[in-house]
């Protein structure tokens, strides 16, 4: 007996680490792909002749097949194998990303970027339902927060590499590059990714999904958790969007290449994760969420002050507390969502491009117009907002929910085993 419980422990370790491992290059090779031609924008310029603002789509065209493919999936991934659909997404995209690299008209390389974003939403649409269902609950903190690792890592990779392969030889070998990276990292995801073992697939009839989503989208937590995942992501994304003109100003004063080295800060990003999703494990994650998006609002505070390394501790603790807000609300999402687990995450992913997308490019109007000091003010009462919504949530939370939702058995090990 004592020999077949060191058998079933051994047996879960191996199968914990491979999902941890195989998770964390998943999401290396969705944002290294997704952001793989934003640093070299000024390359598609010249080879394409087109203009900067032009040239852009070739990022946002990606995000935008993400979000559609994303409405896709919220309806009907829970009708399909989570492994399968994450590892062909990975596959195709690596392809499209690879053809890329020989297409010399503009037009079809957009086609291609949307068509690729399409793809990748096939794994951010389930990995946080994956996860939450194959994971034990003990270890559910730590293995989403090394996912979402590794889409920090991966984007940034994606730039830093691809700047550097471009460089020496241009944006089509970069392309290559990590597509062929990114084809070996979904073959041995495919390989190696264990089955899942509690998820069944349920077929729904449109109406039903319908409902579904509409029910989703009423619930008072997972409609917090989607204004604060585009809030946070919106403030988060305009500053790294602006923050190089104002240091490329004559008030600092620096050069390109040092100003790309901001995108190294995602490291900060990184520590981010684990430390909420280690924390997660052992205290309410609604609590915890309070006090990053605190932390948000001290590191912004630093970017008011013009004194250059008050500017890169600030952001170091925005990226730090985002990515840690980005980790706790996810798992609040996944928690909550019992058998609609994938919908719920897709609709949070949605959210977590739209407020990228419409406030990221919004707030620029603001800089524009009135310049940074107005910028990071706008910032500020949004993230004000999310604080707002979060604190409402925890009074909920506190007073209506808490004996329904984490009473002593949602934290026992057998919880996401139940949610199927």
């Amino acid at each position: 007996m004592a020999v077949e419980n060191i058998d079933q422990k051994y047996e879960v370790t191996v199968r914990f680490r491979l999902i941890r491992n195989c998770m964390l290059l998943s999401g290396i090779s969705v944002f290294a792909q997704l952001y793989l031609f934003q640093p070299i924008l000024s390359d598609l310029c010249r080879f394409f002749t087109i203009t900067p603002a032009t040239s852009s789509l070739a990022v946002s065209i990606t995000t935008v097949g993400i979000a559609v493919g994303l409405l896709y999936w919220a309806f009907k991934a829970d009708s399909i194998s989570r492994e399968k659909l994450m590892g062909i997404s990975l596959i195709l995209s690596s392809v499209i990303t690879i053809v890329s690299a020989f297409v010399g008209n503009y037009f079809v390389l957009l086609v291609l970027s949307l068509i690729k974003g399409i793809a990748l939403a096939g794994v951010s649409g389930v990995a946080l339902a994956y996860l939450s269902e194959e994971v034990d609950t003990s270890k559910i903190g730590l293995a989403i927060s090394l996912y979402l690792s590794g889409n920090t890592l991966g984007g940034m990779l994606g730039r830093v590499v691809a700047t550097l392969v471009a460089g020496y030889g241009g944006w089509q070998l970069a392309a290559l590059f990590i597509g062929i990276g990114s084809l070996i990292v979904g073959g041995f995801f495919c390989k190696m990714i264990p089955a899942g073992k509690n998820f069944s697939a349920t077929p729904f009839t449109l109406r039903e999904k319908i409902a579904q989503m509409r029910s989703l989208l009423t619930q008072p937590t997972f409609i917090s958790m989607y204004m604060i995942a585009a809030l946070s992501m919106g403030i988060f994304v305009s500053v790294y969007n602006y923050l190089s003109f104002l240091l490329e100003s004559p008030l600092f004063a620096l050069s390109h290449h040092l100003v790309a080295m901001i995108f190294m800060m995602y490291i900060a990003g990184i520590i981010g994760s684990v430390v909420a999703g280690s924390l997660s494990d052992k205290f309410a994650p609604e609590i915890l969420l309070q006090g990053t998006l605190l932390l948000m609002g001290i590191g912004m505070s630093c970017l008011l002050v013009m004194k250059l390394w008050i500017i890169v501790l600030g952001l170091g603790i925005l990226t730090f507390s985002f990515f840690g807000t980005h980790t706790l609300a996810s798992r609040i999402v996944s928690i909550h969502a019992q058998n609609l687990k994938s919908s719920a995450t897709c609709v949070y992913w949605l959210f977590y491009y739209l407020g990228s997308s419409l406030i990221g490019s919004l707030t620029g109007i603001v800089f524009v117009s009135n310049g940074w000091f107005s910028l990071v003010e706008i910032l500020l009462l949004l993230l004000l907002g999310a604080l707002i919504i979060a604190s409402l949530f925890i009074f909920k939370y506190r007073f209506y929910e808490k004996s329904k939702v984490y009473s002593h058995h949602q934290y026992g090990s057998d919880d996401v085993h139940s949610c199927s």
